[in-house]
């Protein structure tokens, strides 16, 4: 990494391909909570940060790329498994991707010899979100603008199919609470399914669309945020399925609402 302060950040990272997301993995387990995933028009980069505090030698961050995986086709999205453990013996490495061709791809790899993807279709439009089941990540959830939430095995057999009234922009696993999946959709609703009963149990309204981003807070699972046009949302559902906060955030349409803005 190097300095780069003509765009105003710390460390920049020359990448030979476009860079459409980038994802840090959410799991700490040993060094696995520094891995960084990013996604271009045809490849995926595992890569791993050390930082300052972590060791004292190192000025800011260094990062090393572990892996290059071939795509052939635009990362839309990345999610890390709980799987992933740098610490065991061989690693292992597990995320899946959406891509512009409308499928998910689930790779797996030891960062030797095993490198290893499976594909998974059933969506018919575009893949806005997709997350690991957070404790055992044996499933995978994801929303499309096809109108539909899927729940996946790791063999690519849908397990749960949900039909939303919009496009699905969001989809979140919570640790604490994990027989329950939060769905936010374009049209302003956000819904919680109960996995066993396979149908909603509560909904949210946001008065604002369109609602591009939403995530259920890790800290405190009765708070949940999103970004609806150019406001920034925050509900208690203990209390109300109306916001309890909204505030405006930008000059024009906020698209991400990120899980580190939830820390009531």
């Amino acid at each position: 990494m190097k300095q780069d302060a003509t765009r105003n950040a710390a460390y920049t990272v020359d990448c030979e391909d476009y860079v459409h997301v980038v994802e840090f993995n959410p799991f700490e387990s040993g060094d696995s909570g520094n891995l960084i995933a990013y996604g271009g028009s045809n490849y995926v980069v595992i890569g791993i940060c050390t930082f300052q505090e972590e060791e004292t030698d190192i000025e800011g961050i260094q990062y090393k790329t572990l892996r290059t995986f071939h795509h052939g086709v635009r990362v839309d999205g990345i999610a890390w498994s709980p799987e992933t453990k740098l610490d065991s013996l061989p690693p292992v490495i597990k995320f899946c991707t959406s891509a512009a061709d409308m499928k998910i791809r689930l790779f797996t790899s030891d960062l030797q010899d095993k490198n290893e993807y499976k594909v998974l279709e059933g969506h018919s439009d575009f893949i806005n979100d997709l997350v690991f089941h957070p404790k055992e990540g044996h499933e995978i959830a994801s929303v499309s603008d096809d109108h539909t939430c899927r729940i996946w095995n790791l063999e690519g057999k849908q397990t749960a199919h949900f039909l939303l009234d919009s496009p699905g922009m969001s989809v979140c696993w919570h640790p604490e609470e994990t027989f329950k999946l939060m769905v936010a959709e374009k049209n302003g609703t956000i819904r919680f399914y109960d996995l066993m009963a396979q149908q909603a149990i509560l909904s949210l309204q946001s008065e604002q669309t369109p609602l591009m981003s939403a995530h259920w807070c890790l800290k405190n699972t009765f708070k949940v945020g999103a970004v609806a046009g150019n406001d920034w949302i925050i509900w208690d559902i203990t209390r109300s399925s109306y916001p309890q906060e909204t505030r405006p955030v930008h000059m024009d349409r906020a698209h991400l609402f990120s899980p580190s803005s939830l820390v009531l």
